[in-house]
């Protein structure tokens, strides 16, 4: 058997430190998990999952030396219920 070098032990945050930091909704933070685009949780035990606290802080950082472009807001004039008029249609 080879030697291995042992696993660094780092702080580990559970879900409710981690809405403190990152005001995002679960269901956002698991599919940005999913994507690659979150720090993945991990299992302590069947009903405790934590994720690594150093690397939602290198996450934080990454987003905030590089801006994310903000969404375009939706045309309303195309939604099917409580369509918007445009101002071309406007009465």
């Amino acid at each position: 058997m080879g030697h291995r070098e042992p696993l660094e032990i780092r702080k580990t945050i559970r879900r409710h430190q981690l809405r403190e930091m990152v005001p995002l909704a679960d269901s956002t933070i698991y599919e940005m998990e999913q994507r690659g685009e979150f720090p993945r949780r991990f299992a302590l035990s069947p009903r405790c999952i934590v994720w690594d606290l150093a690397e939602v802080h290198a996450w934080l950082l990454a987003r905030r030396a590089k801006p994310i472009p903000r969404a375009q807001h939706p045309d309303v004039t195309k939604r099917k219920s409580r369509p918007v008029k445009g101002q071309d249609q406007a009465r």
